[in-house]
């Protein structure tokens, strides 16, 4: 048989056997038509819920901002801090900062370098210069019993500013 008679012959067997006895897929079919439905659930009670109004008074509006409340101290706009996206992103740079635990420090030829545990349980050799956190954390100093990071976050108003951050020596 060749190769362009096969296609033709397969679909004719394939039609072939669906036009076999139906009868016991008919009387399925009826079958089940003949069954009676089962009960739907009635339907759930809901509670009352009674509405709150608020009644500021003599209280302030939450959200305006008040005298005594002093804004961030922001970057200005040709401060030039700012998180940069084409940094290539560095593994510790998916947990938050707080979830990175530092397990120990090492030193080789004057170099230290910190041991820190991330949350997924791998373990990583981080130095002076290396990112960790999700906010665009650089380690700025290890010590001891501990790593000091600056982070640069967002005020809110679309400035960014440095912020200090640490991670202790777990015990």
């Amino acid at each position: 048989m060749t190769r362009s008679l096969l296609p033709p012959v397969l679909g004719a067997l394939l039609l072939a056997g669906c036009t076999g006895d139906l009868s016991d897929l008919q009387s399925y079919t009826e079958a089940v038509k003949r069954r009676s439905p089962a009960p739907l659930e009635p339907i759930p009670e809901f509670k009352e819920i009674v509405p709150f109004v608020y009644q500021g008074g003599n209280r302030r509006d939450p959200f305006v901002p008040d005298a005594e409340t002093k804004p961030l101290p922001a970057a200005s706009a040709g401060s030039g801090i700012t998180p940069d996206p084409s940094r290539p992103r560095e593994p510790l740079e998916r947990f938050p900062l707080d979830a990175i635990r530092m397990v120990g420090t090492l030193e080789q030829y004057s170099i230290r370098a910190a041991l820190v545990k991330a949350p997924d349980g791998t373990l990583h050799r981080v130095s002076v210069g290396n990112h960790l956190g999700q906010n665009s954390g650089k380690i700025i100093a290890i010590k001891d019993n501990r790593i000091e990071v600056s982070e640069i976050v967002g005020d809110g108003t679309g400035n960014y500013r440095e912020r200090a951050g640490a991670i202790a020596l777990s015990d």
